[in-house]
């Protein structure tokens, strides 16, 4: 290739990098196009319009990464069992992890809304004042949505440089183009149990099982057939330690996809408080939050042994009479 030809196509290829960035999606621009969706997210699902715009901005990169342009996927959210659509392979935490593809933007935030709403392990987000920005960033981290430790911090500055919180309280002037928005289905909070789709696991244990975290708590999920000596060995701990961190007795019967802990549980659970449905005891409720059992039946006056009742407010943060009940 000759010195004329070659910078004939250096020009080329400048002329469209230029173009390609003056295409691109300014933060004002993004919000300007996607704010009715979330206000609409916000009235159905009573997710605060400020934390989608603000997730959406961080995940996408304003709608310009490869994975919102190619598959608009603005939330980066991966496959799951329970995907039947479009798929897209890009190399994220592993190689060629399988991610959702939509067909519009728009169907993106709706799916966004629906996922965090049906899952078990994003329920206590729901039990948070919509119009707490800050509370809802820290929960979504906690509940395992990021592994990014600056993940609120993120969020926070996101939604403060932008003035996004005023979309959660002051939306009136946005109402008549969010009640345009029309979803086919209205999902509630499910209580499946968790499973290992619904994490992003943080390492991997001796034999290829992978650890997650919940409440900063490191953590595997138990397979049927698993006995404890052969699980404590198997994450390098001694089995007097894996039985008193979970709160189990020496006989303890391991569930398929029960949560067993690698670490003590905190004195405090990663929600505010959990009302109790049919099926819970203390101690799932306890392995779910991440709280030691004692506390919890230390926070709200309840003899230890005994069960909660289906409806009751259990507290997991302050103890019941600081709450005032």
């Amino acid at each position: 290739m000759n010195g004329k030809s070659s910078f004939l196509t250096l020009t080329i290829v400048l002329i469209f990098n230029i173009l390609i960035k003056s295409q691109s999606i300014t933060i004002p621009q993004y919000i300007d196009r996607y704010r009715a969706i979330a206000i609409r997210n916000m009235l159905d699902f009573k997710i605060p319009a400020s934390i989608t715009l603000a997730q959406g901005i961080l995940e996408s990169a304003n709608g310009n990464s490869d994975l919102a342009v190619q598959a608009n996927n603005h939330f980066g959210i991966k496959c799951h069992k329970d995907w039947l659509g479009k798929t897209y392979l890009k190399t994220d935490d592993k190689e060629d992890e399988c991610f959702r593809v939509y067909d519009t933007p728009e169907e993106s935030f709706a799916d966004h809304a629906r996922f965090l709403s049906t899952r078990k392990r994003y329920a206590s987000l729901f039990l948070l004042d919509k119009n707490d920005y800050k509370a809802w960033a820290q929960s979504l981290k906690d509940a395992g949505y990021a592994t990014n430790p600056q993940y609120p911090q993120l969020l926070i500055k996101i939604i403060e440089t932008n003035n996004l919180w005023q979309y959660d309280t002051n939306y009136s002037p946005f109402l008549a183009d969010a009640e345009k928005i029309k979803f086919k289905d209205k999902p509630v909070i499910m209580s499946s149990q968790d499973n290992e789709d619904d994490f992003e696991p943080v390492s991997f244990g001796l034999t290829g099982r992978k650890v997650f975290l919940n409440n900063e708590i490191k953590f595997v999920f138990a397979r049927k057939g698993d006995r404890i000596e052969d699980l404590a060995r198997e994450l390098g701990v001694f089995p007097r330690e894996l039985i008193r961190y979970n709160d189990f007795d020496e006989n303890h019967k391991f569930q398929d996809g029960e949560i067993v802990y690698m670490q003590p549980k905190r004195r405090k659970g990663f929600a505010e408080y959990h009302i109790v449905k049919e099926g819970d005891t203390m101690l799932s409720i306890s392995q779910f939050y991440g709280i030691k059992l004692n506390q919890l039946y230390s926070k709200n006056k309840m003899e230890k042994g005994s069960q909660p009742k289906v409806g009751q407010r259990l507290w997991l943060k302050k103890k019941k009479k600081e709450m005032g009940e």
